[in-house]
């Protein structure tokens, strides 16, 4: 492609791209009664479960207090439980239940189907291309510094 591509044009698209991939498994997670975080919370709990609110929304790059009201929420649908942490009154494990442990199979294999439909009719070469180009942004994103920490410190 001889075409000079600009860096927002990529931006734009990419951002694009994202909403409209994030609304279909959206669509697709609400047939099985969960939104995107909801589901995000549960499938992060099949990796590691026992996780404090603090630590899900690390990783999830979420406020504490967006995990709270989700795990009040998960909680209330009997998808998800807290339990005290030994040694800590103050902190307390987030658990899947069995029927969270369900609904966090049939969302990731939901995304699973998406992915297939999707990148999976990408060929290998195209999509090691693309695999390399997003670890190389993703690496410069890494490596910014914290503007909001510079800006305070102003």
């Amino acid at each position: 492609m001889s075409e000079n591509v600009k860096p927002a044009r990529v931006w734009f698209r990419t951002l694009r791209l994202m909403a409209r991939a994030q609304f279909e498994i959206g669509m697709r997670l609400k047939y099985i009664g969960l939104s995107i975080p909801q589901f995000d919370v549960l499938s992060t709990l099949t990796e590691q479960e026992g996780l404090s609110q603090r630590a899900l929304a690390e990783r999830l790059y979420v406020t504490k207090g967006n995990v709270s009201g989700l795990v009040d929420r998960l909680e209330q649908a009997e998808l998800v439980e807290r339990r005290d942490t030994p040694g800590d009154r103050r902190s307390h494990g987030v658990f899947l239940t069995e029927k969270g442990r369900a609904a966090a199979l049939k969302g990731i294999a939901i995304q699973n189907a998406f992915i297939e439909e999707t990148l999976g009719t990408i060929g290998d070469c195209d999509l090691s291309e693309m695999d390399r180009l997003t670890i190389l942004w993703r690496d410069v994103v890494r490596n910014l510094p914290n503007k909001s920490l510079e800006k305070a410190a102003g």
